[in-house]
């Protein structure tokens, strides 16, 4: 089940430089509520996906990618029902990982290293886990992330979208909702997420969209359940943000797995 070992595996022990271990969902979508680590966490998706969310932005994890969790930052974690889940923890300081929180892209040698990890245990990971610090700061980061914040019209909008994505698609919308200027509202947005309106919401659908695509739906039925007039449209929007199709993107992750 989704948070198995998280309190009992003991993470934040110091005999370790590198702790790396695997889950399973077995169950409904899993959430683990808003926590932190001395230690920093590295979370890859080895099926289904993962959003994790810190105090200013939420990040989507596809499989063959990870977020990277800095210690100390607090953060919450959703899965996919059926996902399964590697993470690995990191003694501060012993590696030459980002300071911020981000998406990386994993590639199959640094994949292979960490689940061989999550498998061994003792002295013999040394030279192991050395590799591992030497490939991890050359993986990639990736735009997967939505700026979000603790402002409750920037929240509101934010739940309220990803609950309902085929509704409030305009800034007009949600500007006579607030019953405020549309001009107001788009400075609001652009002040607490660094977008635009129109910006901000596709990074929003795009994250809904990979959680539907990666769970089985046609790209016609994401289109259709993310309120777009057209299939066409929505590739479209796709295509502009990760640079493929959604159906070209699917199958890199099928192949990659």
């Amino acid at each position: 089940m989704y948070g198995l070992g998280l309190d009992g595996y003991a993470p934040d022990s110091q005999h370790d430089a590198a702790i790396a271990f695997r889950i399973r969902v077995v169950e409904d979508e899993q959430f683990i509520p808003r926590h932190q680590h001395r230690k920093g966490q590295l979370i890859l998706a080895l099926h289904g996906a993962l959003t994790c969310e810190v105090d200013n932005a939420m990040w989507m994890v596809p499989p063959q990618y990870a977020v990277w969790v800095p210690g100390q930052v607090p953060h919450s974690n959703r899965a996919t029902p059926g996902a399964r889940i590697c993470f690995l923890f990191i003694e501060p300081g012993v590696a030459e990982m980002p300071d911020h929180c981000c998406t990386l892209k994993i590639s199959p040698l640094v994949r292979e290293l960490i689940l061989t990890l999550s498998e061994r245990t003792g002295a013999d990971t040394a030279r192991l886990v050395q590799l591992l610090f030497d490939e991890l700061p050359q993986q990639p980061q990736q735009h997967l992330q939505l700026p979000v914040s603790s402002h409750p019209k920037i929240r509101e909008m934010t739940d309220t979208m990803a609950n309902a994505p085929d509704r409030w698609h305009t800034l007009g919308q949600w500007a006579s909702h607030f019953a405020m200027s549309e001009r107001n509202l788009a400075r609001l947005v652009v002040k607490e997420t660094g977008l635009s309106f129109l910006r901000w919401r596709h990074r929003l659908q795009l994250i809904l969209a990979l959680q539907l695509l990666i769970r089985g739906q046609a790209v016609q039925q994401v289109a259709q359940a993310l309120g777009y007039d057209s299939t066409t449209a929505f590739i479209t929007m796709f295509k502009k943000v990760l640079g493929k199709t959604p159906k070209a993107y699917i199958a890199e992750l099928g192949h990659d797995s």
